[in-house]
């Protein structure tokens, strides 16, 4: 009976575990929802502020203000990587640690001067681990991002990039599509590169001027783009979780009905030789 006292070990084992997963499926669903309207509700202002950002932007004012300066050649680039404090999230920070080392590869390639800064114990693990220097390394920053984590996060980037200590920064971070597609991407944060638009400034009456309008709204746009990248990335990390989760409780669920019937096989067998054993001693007596 040794052989089926295991199995029912391990039954019990897998059903312990897959309670945990389940559970931590039913949280993280509760949380995905909480941080996809956090996302659905960032986009329209963000979208309003780039827009605002464009309509004030001319070619002019790049001498002007520092945040705009685009360098001739890059010769040393700062990239901070957005992972998160956790794992059990499936591939989610692997993903992300992947593209970054991709991204920062191809950069030396290029012969630019590289600086790593890290916000996230996952990401911080990594590249402690491999002995990879890196400039900055944040953990206080949790699932529910503030206005005042991303302005910590941007300001000491744009005092450097302002004091011409890199010449471009870049972020890696989760694109928040839907719940099953957060793929990493990279972007560009600084310079800042407002694209061409058709609707321009001189067709208002603008005051104070836009100049100083501008002056006002590009740190605020920096800060706004980095937290709408923190808010997409928590988002990103509660659905890989949530993913992750369900397929662990959906393989557990199929590892008990494997182990459920070896268990009633073994049962059966043990059964059968008693009765035969039964039957043996009674025919001896005889």
């Amino acid at each position: 009976m040794a052989g089926a006292r295991e199995v029912r070990r391990r039954i019990k084992s897998v059903e312990n575990t897959r309670q945990i997963t389940r559970t931590m499926e039913l949280v993280a669903t509760s949380k995905l929802k909480r941080a996809t309207d956090r996302v659905y509700a960032t986009r329209p202002y963000t979208a309003a502020l780039v827009g605002i950002v464009r309509s004030l932007y001319s070619p002019e004012l790049t001498e002007r203000y520092p945040v705009l300066r685009r360098p001739a050649e890059v010769k040393r680039a700062a990239v901070l990587l957005l992972t998160a404090n956790r794992g059990l999230a499936g591939g989610f920070n692997a993903n992300l640690i992947r593209e970054t080392r991709h991204f920062l590869d191809d950069l030396r390639e290029r012969g630019v001067e590289t600086e790593l800064h890290v916000s996230g114990k996952k990401g911080i693990a990594f590249f402690k681990f491999r002995r990879v220097p890196m400039a900055t390394a944040r953990t206080d920053i949790g699932d529910t991002p503030t206005l005042a984590d991303a302005e910590s996060l941007v300001a000491p980037l744009r005092v450097r990039f302002e004091a011409g200590e890199v010449d471009a920064v870049y972020v890696v971070s989760s694109e928040f599509r839907s719940a099953m597609s957060t793929p990493p991407r990279v972007r560009e944060l600084l310079p800042i590169r407002p694209e061409e638009t058709k609707t321009s400034a001189d067709l208002f009456l603008l005051s104070p001027p836009g100049e100083l309008i501008l002056e006002r709204m590009l740190p605020l746009y920096l800060r706004n783009t980095i937290y709408a990248l923190l808010v997409e990335n928590a988002a990103a990390e509660q659905g890989a979780r949530r993913s992750a989760m369900k397929s662990a409780t959906d393989n557990a669920g199929e590892m008990l009905e494997i182990l459920t019937r070896t268990y009633n096989r073994a049962r059966q067998a043990q059964i059968t030789q008693e009765i035969a054993e039964i039957v043996g001693g009674a025919a001896a007596l005889e």
